[in-house]
């Protein structure tokens, strides 16, 4: 289970290593949990922390397209590096086949629903952090 305090002692041992990277990375993970645990006054659930890092995996593609476009390849590579060690907290996801037959299967339930928005709402609730949005919106796409 993910916890802030697993993520904590990895850091740990990754300063022990002196890895500066994996070290760098956790910090900032670690604060952008901390600062949400104060934002809600409370401590996250798992599903909550993989929320977290979804997000933090966005900005770092976001900014992997922006060093390529200013050419500064080995900033992008860093990102890509920094994406590599918070994939390692996340959940294993969905691959597109398992996606498309449990969207088969939702469809053969008339469950779907007519248009994107419906089908979006139904398939996102029953994959919710167990498949990439990005993926499921382009297998829904697909469907209708």
């Amino acid at each position: 289970m993910l916890t802030s305090a697993l993520i904590a002692k990895d850091l740990s041992a990754a300063m022990k290593a002196r890895d500066s990277l994996r070290v760098s990375v956790l910090r900032l993970i670690l604060t952008a949990i901390h600062n949400q645990e104060i934002a809600v006054r409370r401590e996250l659930r798992p599903e909550e922390i993989v929320k977290i890092l979804a997000k933090e995996i966005s900005k770092r593609e976001e900014a992997i397209v922006l060093y390529e476009q200013g050419k500064r390849p080995e900033l992008a590579d860093k990102e890509r590096q920094e994406i590599q060690l918070i994939k390692a907290y996340l959940p294993q996801m969905m691959n597109a086949e398992k996606v498309k037959k449990i969207i088969i299967e939702l469809k053969k339930d008339n469950q779907l629903g007519s248009n994107f928005g419906q089908a979006m709402r139904t398939v996102m609730a029953k994959l919710k952090g167990k498949a990439d949005g990005k993926l499921i919106a382009q297998t829904v796409k697909e469907f209708l």
